[in-house]
């Protein structure tokens, strides 16, 4: 798997734990093995333009996500092999938001990151929670890939 880090942020994080993290999730998913993803952390004013251009929403939140391919839930995108490895697209993450969410849930802040991280690249798998089935579907994955990394969804 290919995971591309990187932290953009005023109070960097270690890397480690969600990079495996990402990996557990791409694995999990039976994903080709030369998959590529990026991901960021970026800060609350960042996130927050972003939010507003793409999502139309105004504020920071705590993860954006941005596929390049629309995919189904549950069926890995197949490699074409002539051509160029599988690229996901990228998550956004935002560690302030996060931590502030965290500290609201009452969840420990690292809990918190891992349920991004998975969450994000969810979406780009195309899971979604616009309605309940499709909530449920999502959640249920993202406990699974929590689990496999010995967190809890908080």
């Amino acid at each position: 798997m290919n995971v591309i880090f990187l932290d953009e942020q005023d109070d960097p994080l270690p890397p480690e734990p969600l990079l495996r993290l990402a990996e557990i999730v791409m694995e999990g998913e039976t994903l080709p093995a030369d998959t590529a993803v990026a991901i960021t952390l970026v800060d609350a004013g960042h996130i927050a333009e972003l939010n507003v251009t793409h999502m139309e929403k105004t504020g920071p939140t705590d993860v954006l996500s941005f596929p390049i391919e629309d995919l189904v839930p549950g069926v890995p995108p197949v490699r074409d092999p002539d051509g160029p490895p599988v690229d996901l697209g990228d998550v956004l993450i935002c560690p302030a938001v996060v931590r502030d969410n965290a500290a609201v849930a009452g969840v420990a802040f690292e809990d918190e990151m891992a349920l991004m991280v998975v969450h994000g690249l969810l979406h780009l798998l195309g899971y979604d929670h616009v309605d309940d089935v499709d909530a449920e579907l999502m959640e249920d994955r993202e406990r699974v890939h929590l689990a496999e990394a010995g967190r809890i969804r908080p």
